[in-house]
């Protein structure tokens, strides 16, 4: 009765307002709803098996008759009415569920850029006022708890509110919501289109969503510095915001290789979209990797530099076998990160066949491939123990390169004693060449001076000349 005396004053203001006749009808409204919802509340308690008493989940309650209702009001006096539900005390649920309902109504049915399958119609002027202050009065209405309204009305609310040109302050309002609830969101819900007249002629606004995953991202930081000792735990594998974490890693490669056959989207767009996560959100890089190669296709006319730094967002260590197997033969990769993927397949390639050994075999071969997929493990641990390990495996990485100078130094000890050896073995040879000769002139000489005992000293002085010549000869 309320409901219709409201709209019924709509047309009378504002003598209807000096009289108090929409203040009152405002405050009925409110207080009715607030009792009714109390006593449906007390209604719903009901014991569980163990014995504690608890609500019971339904769907909707009894007493939120009124959220249909007030659909039929101005968005004016829905706003006061609203308001006054508010400082009743009115379930923020019911509160959300009154906003999409109104919305419903107000957007959905009256103008055809709610939906995104229907984004690229044109905006009617006549109506735009309207759906503006309609959306902006909505997002100022909205509870400030958590879950309160669903995350695709926020992204339809965002979507409206960037065709319509609404007040950066609902949009930054709306941002900062989606944000606190990015984990739950689906493909469809980040694809927003853009409605931007100049300056911007890529398909979907990545702005937006960068801003988006930003506050994400700020967000998780905020919650992990509100206490020191709770950071291990807020980063721990099986902890929500690392669960949060990994669900919104794989909804930016997904988002990433929708927009990548852009032709109008820079890579400078792509590459902050892309690093804007930390880099323990991904547990492996093959949505990554995905998205880099599909932009990679679409745009064959970047430069050598800017593949290079498509190339460098990929941790090779953290691809699968079959991503792997693809990116060696992948002729759009710049050719030093196909011999860096070739490099770990192979290092996984000769971990897999030691493993065929037996236990004191198996060891080593652990322990290197440990250090391969290292990178899918540093995914699934907190920063302080991804630096601890990335330390230790520094420190091993030093002792190899230890171990192979020492190697290097033996080498070249080896060369020089081979060439030590090889002079020797070249002296040798001539010192029993020239002995050979020398024996021949002596027996020569013995044979020619057998008569006599002693050698005269004219012979001895042939055979030193001899000698002489035969030294220059071979000199």
């Amino acid at each position: 009765m309320c409901v219709e005396v409201l709209q019924k004053c709509e047309s009378l203001l504002p003598l209807a307002d000096e009289l108090r006749v929409v203040s009152c009808c405002i405050d009925a409204i409110a207080s009715k709803t607030c009792a009714e919802q109390i006593a449906s509340s007390f209604s719903r308690l009901e014991y569980s098996s163990s014995g504690r008493l608890h609500m019971s989940k339904q769907a909707k309650c009894d007493g939120d008759w009124w959220i249909e209702d007030l659909s039929v009001l101005r968005i004016d006096m829905y706003r006061r009415v609203i308001a006054a539900m508010k400082c009743r005390g009115i379930r923020p649920e019911s509160i959300g569920a009154s906003l999409v309902s109104y919305a419903d109504k107000e957007l959905t049915k009256k103008s055809s850029f709610w939906n995104p399958s229907s984004c690229q119609t044109k905006v009617d002027s006549i109506s735009t006022p309207h759906e503006k202050l309609v959306v902006e009065t909505i997002v100022s209405l909205l509870p400030v708890e958590k879950l309160a309204v669903p995350i695709n009305f926020l992204f339809g609310l965002l979507r409206s509110a960037v065709m319509l040109d609404c007040t950066i302050a609902s949009r930054l309002d709306l941002e900062r919501r989606i944000a606190s609830q990015l984990d739950v969101a689906t493909l469809d819900d980040v694809l927003i289109p853009s409605f931007r007249h100049a300056g911007d002629n890529t398909l979907f606004d990545v702005d937006t969503v960068h801003r988006i995953l930003v506050n994400f991202c700020q967000k998780e930081d905020s919650e992990d510095d509100l206490d020191d000792a709770s950071v291990f735990e807020s980063d721990s594998p099986h902890s929500p915001s690392q669960t949060a974490l990994v669900k919104v890693a794989r909804l930016v490669d997904n988002y990433l290789a929708e927009i990548a056959p852009d032709a109008n989207l820079k890579p400078s767009k792509f590459l902050v979209v892309a690093e804007t996560l930390p880099a323990h959100a991904r547990t492996d890089h093959d949505g990554l990797y995905r998205a880099i190669d599909i932009y990679l296709k679409a745009h064959t006319g970047l430069s050598d530099l800017d593949k290079k730094k498509l190339s460098k967002l990929i941790d090779f260590q953290k691809l699968s076998q079959e991503a792997g197997a693809h990116a060696a033969q992948n002729e759009r990769l710049p050719l030093q990160s196909i011999v860096q993927v070739l490099y770990f397949e192979q290092l996984r390639l000769r971990n897999s066949l030691s493993s065929s050994y037996g236990e004191d075999d198996h060891k080593p071969a652990m322990h290197q491939s440990w250090r391969i997929s290292s990178g899918a493990l540093s995914a699934a641990m907190s920063p302080r123990d991804n630096y601890a390990s990335l330390r230790r495996e520094n420190r091993e990485l030093k002792l190899e390169l230890a171990r192979l100078r020492m190697r290097l130094n033996d080498l070249e000890k080896d060369h020089v004693c081979m060439k030590r050896d090889m002079a020797k073995s070249g002296s040798r040879k001539f010192m029993s060449s020239f002995a050979e000769k020398v024996g021949k002139i002596s027996l020569f000489r013995h044979s020619s001076s057998r008569e006599s005992s002693t050698p005269s000293k004219n012979s001895h002085i042939t055979d030193s000349k001899v000698i002489d010549k035969t030294c220059a000869s071979t000199e």
